[in-house]
């Protein structure tokens, strides 16, 4: 028996209402393009619009001109999508709340996730959206899931509760320390002053 190996989300679809309340929270509210749109080939009466959120896969939207929206908190029961994340710069996190609040959108605050900081809010249907900035660069060639892992390593060595800049810090520099070669033979940490 061997695994079926996933290389990556290639897309999202979301039940949506109608056309227009798509594109005006998808687009209109979050930024992502609006590429591509056709019929729902399961089901014709429905339009299955397609946006871009800026790393080259999709979240698509199934619409319905009879449907209308209901700003209800989507079901948090087994099985349901808790929350959908999207990846922001640190100059856009920055802005986020001012711009929620300029279009009067309830919202969490900034959250601290030790290695990120959050934003939540609903979208026009009660799906809770979250806006999450990193609080890291990783190495170039090195995943944000790598220096993750890693930093899990150090968290749990510790026997810290969560994972903090400091876990990220040291996993960076472990990284760099098994994936860069180096001339000198004593790479530990000095101080020349």
């Amino acid at each position: 028996m061997q695994k079926l190996q996933v290389q990556g989300v290639h897309h999202i679809t979301l039940v949506g209402a109608d056309r227009q309340t798509s594109i005006d929270f998808w687009e209109g509210v979050l930024g992502m393009p609006f590429v591509f749109e056709q019929p729902n080939l399961d089901a014709p009466a429905e339009s299955h619009l397609y946006f871009d959120p800026g790393d080259g896969r999709l979240i698509t939207i199934f619409t319905n001109e009879e449907r209308k929206p209901d700003p209800q908190r989507t079901s948090t029961d087994i099985g349901a999508v808790h929350h959908v994340a999207f990846w922001v710069s640190r100059a856009t996190f920055s802005q986020a709340i001012e711009r929620l609040d300029a279009r009067g959108i309830k919202h969490s605050g900034v959250k601290d996730r030790g290695f990120m900081d959050s934003i939540y809010f609903q979208d026009p249907l009660g799906l809770l959206i979250e806006l999450a900035a990193y609080r890291f660069f990783p190495p170039e060639g090195v995943t944000h899931g790598e220096v993750l892992l890693e930093a899990h390593k150090i968290r749990v060595a510790r026997g810290d509760y969560n994972i903090a800049e400091v876990h990220l810090a040291d996993a960076i520099e472990r990284i760099v320390a098994r994936r860069r070669e180096s001339l000198s033979d004593d790479r530990s940490p000095k101080n020349p002053y």
